[in-house]
């Protein structure tokens, strides 16, 4: 039996749980109960086979696709469940959120051949716990399975890297903005945002600083497009944060 299902991908220590014999550095009273999604019934086949000779995992069932995997799930309650990203009827990233909610202890793993950063980002958003290539060795599926059982996040060292890339740029952006100045605002735009902030309408802040009810329209608007936000109760957050407003 090969031992791997394409070329060998060392995750390094990011997965690492054991020794180099797969043991596991805690000791297990019920073996981990996997369930395997993906719509190649080959693939399925050959995990099974390959996890079936791990004596502290255990393959409860089996999916085709999404939809199918959400049934499962709720039907089996399993610890992992190890998903393909595309599949037919129903993707294993909009299925995430589903398993969820019907089986809320089980940790979903991702395994597919999607290297997509957006895949990556909808996949943990969705609630997925890792992110596997299917490049990646047998024994490093059974070492993701017990790393993510034993509340691990496991994702592939190339991923990892991009999302590492991202956040890096995250980050800077954010730092890009606090050294651009708060955007000002002119008076009368101070006092209507302070006038929204205590819940009032554009009519009654109208009748209030004795302006039209366009004219305040047109404040707000002003307001949001100065803050580059998208709703009333953004900028009085935003303001509040920023220390442009403080309310009392």
């Amino acid at each position: 039996m090969a031992d791997s299902f394409g070329p060998v991908h060392q995750s390094g220590d990011a997965g690492a749980t054991g020794g180099a014999d797969g043991t596991e550095s805690v000791s297990r009273k019920e073996p981990i109960r996997v369930l395997v999604v993906d719509d190649h019934a080959l693939f399925r086949r050959g995990l099974e086979i390959v996890l079936a000779q791990e004596e502290d995992i255990q393959v409860v069932g089996e999916a085709g696709d999404g939809a199918e995997a959400v049934d499962k799930a709720a039907d089996l309650l399993p610890d992992i469940v190890l998903m393909d990203v595309r599949m037919p009827k129903r993707g294993g990233i909009e299925a995430c959120t589903s398993i969820k909610e019907v089986a809320p202890s089980a940790k979903i793993i991702m395994l597919t051949i999607s290297d997509e950063e957006a895949d990556l980002y909808e996949a943990i958003k969705a609630g997925a716990t890792g992110y596997l290539l299917k490049e990646i060795s047998t024994d490093e599926v059974a070492t993701a399975i017990r790393a993510v059982a034993d509340g691990q996040s496991q994702i592939s060292p190339s991923m990892a890297s991009k999302l590492l890339t991202e956040f890096k740029s995250m980050i800077q952006r954010t730092d890009e903005r606090r050294l651009v100045p708060a955007p000002r605002l002119t008076d009368r735009e101070l006092e209507v945002l302070k006038l929204v902030a205590t819940g009032m309408n554009n009519r009654d802040i109208a009748k209030e600083l004795f302006i039209s009810e366009n004219t305040v329209k047109n404040h707000v608007r002003n307001i949001l497009e100065k803050l580059q936000l998208h709703s009333r109760m953004e900028a009085v957050v935003y303001a509040m944060r920023e220390k442009i407003l403080e309310i009392r």
